[in-house]
């Protein structure tokens, strides 16, 4: 059954609708021999094609909204982005508005205007550097080995064997970590990886919505409480600012519940006037799905068949 008629069965209008919730980080100038999972412009001009034919899409607030009343369309999709990087407003918006397509953009503020993400600080290293192999042994509160990095084969190996262990620490080793990497690489840490203010303002004012994504991307789940409401709630204020608007969405960094945020979490992005909060679990969003932890999900198959068929897979996940 062809994927169109496939998704108006499995998520019809009215109160039985479901909501697909689509997640990005990144949209590449070009593929990464990396990341060769991430998606490159083109790639991503192709998503946006069939999406745009498969699906009804809809502004994430405006989809929240009709979802809760039970007058969601038939087939209704939202499409995010999560981090703010650069690529979102340089490579991603113009091919979002060649396809006349809304994207919700959650922004983690503390990296605007020239920051970096702790774990780009090393994966940048981990490209860059020019030794056969990076010894970690005596850095941070733990043992992370010796490792290869003299090709894109034993980078990735290395990328992935340290950035999962080092996103758990404590956010101030986590930071000494990521920059202590980057001093035994010999690679300065990497610039234009992220957008800037304007540019933040400039996908608001192209009809884009922005939504808060705390300050410096911590695991709230291990926050002291007083710091996970500064982290909430200065990201929605430096956000407003930036757009003179309301924000009123959220998104839990990481966005796995008990490992990366948990029920007083939610509390808190409840009580800091937020009309919902997506995560990063599987499936799609019901009428009554809690409009805190709403589901997100993206299939990246390369082919246009296994697309569909897996974003019709997930419309059946409870």
């Amino acid at each position: 059954m062809p994927v169109r008629p496939l998704a108006a069965l499995l998520s019809p209008a009215g109160p039985r609708a479901r909501l697909s919730i689509l997640i990005f980080h990144r949209v590449l100038r070009q593929p990464d021999p990396l990341f060769p999972d991430e998606a490159d412009a083109r790639r991503f001009d192709r998503v946006c094609g069939w999406v745009r034919r498969w699906f009804q899409v809809l502004p994430l607030d405006e989809a929240v909204r009709r979802l809760a009343e039970g007058r969601l369309p038939a087939r209704a999709l939202s499409i995010t982005f999560d981090d703010g990087y650069e690529d979102n407003f340089s490579v991603a918006l113009p091919i979002l508005q060649r396809h006349g397509l809304s994207a919700t953009f959650f922004v983690a503020t503390g990296f605007l205007d020239g920051g970096c993400m702790w774990n780009d600080r090393i994966i940048e290293s981990i490209r860059a550097t020019s030794l056969p192999a990076l010894d970690l042994a005596d850095i941070g509160h733990a043992d992370f080995g010796m490792h290869a990095t003299g090709d894109d084969a034993s980078r990735r190996a290395a990328i992935d064997a340290i950035v999962p262990r080092a996103k758990y620490l404590p956010p101030q080793q986590r930071l000494d970590f990521s920059r202590r990497v980057a001093e035994l690489a010999q690679v300065p840490a990497p610039t234009g990886l992220m957008m800037s203010s304007q540019q933040v303002r400039g996908l608001h004012e192209a009809g884009m919505q922005i939504g808060a994504h705390t300050v410096n991307h911590p695991i709230l789940a291990r926050l002291a409480a007083a710091d996970a409401v500064r982290e909430i709630g200065d990201s929605k204020r430096q956000l407003e600012s930036i757009t003179r608007a309301p924000v009123t969405l959220f998104a839990y960094p990481n966005g796995r519940h008990g490992d990366d945020y948990d029920d007083a979490s939610v509390a808190l992005v409840r009580d800091s006037g937020f009309e919902a909060a997506v995560a990063t679990t599987w499936g799609a969003a019901r009428r009554d799905s809690d409009r805190f932890q709403l589901p997100r999900f993206t299939p990246w198959d390369r082919s246009r068949l296994r697309f569909g068929a897996r974003l019709a897979g997930n419309l059946l996940r409870r």
